[in-house]
């Protein structure tokens, strides 16, 4: 798969998508979105499959290297007033399009954030099932200091993570948070030297692809579900998972590891 704004690879069970316009510190572009939703579309039939990396990229310049995740919007571009009413709710849409095929990925997404996310770069971040930082990356939603709101369902993630009064400081101010400070207000789920930050990432997705691929699919897609539903909902909900899993032939598999007292070998059907 080529693209000009994202790079791909895979390793194993993990897939790794890289946001790649260095050169503008991977600020998000209508070519950006479309292509992360057709990769993603494209990956929904890959059964190999069990984990995805959304991380960033490297900025060099004047022979300095820098990590970068992603700064946001493209503000020079929306500053040359190109866009008529019309091209600028389409890009919204189509942002917002990209937003929810990471959010309702069938897999878990990790979000490896190696320097700045800022503003769509940070939404996108959230849009994912964890946040890992590097120490000295940065996180923050700038959008009402800059006159415009925030989007990519921010307003409902944000606080599943942390509390209406903890997003609202975080969005009416701006706040910036380095890996360690995101980790400590509970908005990061872990924080490491830059160095270590991709290999501790791939390792606890190593941990997520050693279960059952089927289970945690529904693992994934029930939690997402279960605070907007009822009770009663919720466990017809997990009754029908409960059921298919049992169709499985991991569960079989994992009922014979568990009684010869080995590791179970998951095949994802």
């Amino acid at each position: 798969m080529s693209y000009s704004t994202i790079l791909f690879e895979k390793r194993e069970h993990t897939g790794i998508i890289r946001l790649n316009r260095p050169e503008r510190m991977n600020a998000v572009s209508e070519e950006m979105y479309s292509e992360l939703i057709d990769i993603l579309e494209k990956l929904e039939s890959d059964d190999s499959l069990r984990v995805l990396l959304l991380t960033g990229s490297v900025r060099v310049k004047d022979g300095v290297s820098k990590q970068t995740f992603c700064a946001g919007a493209d503000l020079k571009k929306h500053a040359s007033g190109e866009r008529t009413r019309d091209q600028k709710r389409d890009y919204i849409y189509l942002a917002h399009r990209a937003n929810l095929k990471i959010c309702t990925f069938h897999k878990p997404v990790i979000a490896v954030v190696n320097g700045a996310a800022r503003g769509a770069g940070a939404e996108m971040a959230l849009d994912c099932d964890f946040i890992f930082m590097a120490d000295d990356a940065t996180i923050g939603f700038p959008e009402i200091g800059l006159g415009t709101f925030v989007g990519g369902g921010v307003t409902r993630l944000l606080p599943e993570r942390k509390g209406i009064r903890k997003t609202r400081e975080l969005i009416y101010t701006g706040r910036v948070l380095t890996g360690q400070g995101a980790l400590d207000y509970g908005l990061a789920d872990a924080s490491y030297p830059a160095d270590e930050l991709l290999p501790r990432a791939l390792e606890f997705a190593e941990l997520i692809s050693s279960r059952a691929p089927v289970s945690v699919s529904f693992a994934k897609k029930n939690l997402q579900l279960a605070h907007l539903e009822d009770i009663k909902t919720v466990l017809d909900m997990e009754a029908e998972a409960i059921l298919r899993c049992m169709e499985t032939e991991d569960w079989k598999e994992g009922i014979a590891a568990f009684n010869e007292k080995r590791k179970p070998l998951y095949r994802g059907r």
